[in-house]
C-alpha cells in the first residue's frame, strides 16, 4: 500500500491566508490508515499475506519517523524512496516514482491508497499509478473483499462496494489490480504498546532514483501552483443592541439577508 504523511491539520495555523506548517507535525494520513485498515482485514481474512508501506520523501516531511506508526499499526515492512529532486515534482511524478518501487518490491496482489491526501487532496495519485502499471483500479471503495482465490492465489478476483449518490455500485477486477478506499470503509486501529515498540524493529529499505533507474530530468513537474492561499474573510463589524430577544431577532435576519438561513 502507499503512505502519505500529511500535517496535523489540528494544530495548523493561517496568518496572512497562508499557512504555517513550522513546528507543526506530520503524521500518517488519516485516509492512508483507512487503506491500511483494509489491507490488514484482507490479510487476516486470507489468512496471511505481506503488508509493504511505500512512501516517497517530499521535503521536511519526517517520513522515516511517521513511516514508524505505518509499522506500528501493522504493515510489515516499509520502503521509502528518497532524494532532493522530489521535493518539487508534482503528481505526475510522485505515481511515476511510486509505480517503480512497486515494481521493484513486488511481486504484489494489490497496491491501496485513500481516496485523496488531506494536503492536497488532488485524488490524481492513484490513477496515474494504476495506469503507469497497466491495471485495473476500483475507485472510492467502501467494502472490499477478495474471492475466488485458489491454493496459490491464482484466479483471484477484488470486489469493490462504492456510493454513487442514491444507489451502491459493486465492481470487480481480477488481482493484481489498484483500489483507492473512502473514510467510512473502517475505523483504522490504534497500535498497542507492544506494536510500537516492535515497529522499530521491521524493516525499512531506502531507496534512490538511481536504484528505480530515474533521474530528476523524468520527475520534472507538468503544472505549476500560482497561488495556495486561504479563502479571504471579511469581518461584518455587525453589533446588535437592544434586548436579548430583539438582538437574536436582529441576528436572524441578518443571517437571512446574507443568505445563511432561509425563512
Amino acid at each position: 500500500m502507499c503512505v502519505k504523511t500529511n500535517p496535523d491539520l489540528r494544530l495548523m495555523r493561517v496568518k496572512d491566508r497562508v499557512p504555517v506548517l513550522e513546528a507543526v507535525p506530520f503524521k500518517v494520513g488519516d485516509l492512508e490508515k483507512n487503506a491500511l485498515e483494509a489491507a490488514l482485514q484482507l490479510r487476516d481474512a486470507a489468512g496471511g499475506g505481506r503488508i509493504v508501506a511505500v512512501a516517497v520523501a517530499q521535503g521536511d516531511r519526517k517520513i522515516r519517523e511517521t513511516m514508524k506508526e505505518a509499522l506500528a499499526i501493522g504493515a510489515d515492512e516499509a520502503v521509502i524512496v528518497a532524494d532532493p529532486a522530489l521535493d518539487e515534482t508534482d503528481q505526475a511524478g510522485v505515481a511515476l516514482v511510486l509505480a517503480r518501487a512497486l515494481e521493484q518490491s513486488g511481486p504484489f496482489d494489490l497496491v491501496l491508497f485513500g481516496e485523496g491526501s488531506t494536503d492536497g487532496y488532488s485524488g490524481q495519485v492513484p490513477s496515474r499509478v494504476a495506469e503507469l502499471l497497466d491495471l485495473p483500479e476500483l475507485g472510492y471503495a467502501r467494502a472490499l473483499e477478495v474471492s475466488g482465490a485458489g491454493p496459490d492465489g491464482a484466479g483471484a478476483v477484488l470486489r469493490a462496494q462504492r456510493s454513487m449518490g442514491d444507489t451502491l455500485e459493486t465492481l470487480e477486477a481480477a488481482l493484481p489490480a489498484v483500489a483507492t478506499v473512502v473514510s467510512e470503509i473502517n475505523e483504522p486501529r490504534i497500535p498497542t504498546l507492544m506494536s510500537i515498540m516492535k515497529a522499530g524493529k521491521k524493516p525499512v529499505a531506502e531507496l534512490t532514483l538511481a536504484d528505480l533507474s530515474l533521474d530528476a530530468a523524468a520527475l520534472a513537474p507538468l503544472r505549476a501552483i500560482k497561488s495556495n492561499l486561504a479563502e479571504e474573510q471579511l469581518r461584518k463589524r455587525v453589533l446588535f443592541d437592544g434586548e436579548p430577544a430583539a438582538q437574536a431577532e436582529a441576528l436572524i435576519n441578518a443571517l437571512v439577508a446574507e443568505g445563511v438561513l432561509g425563512r
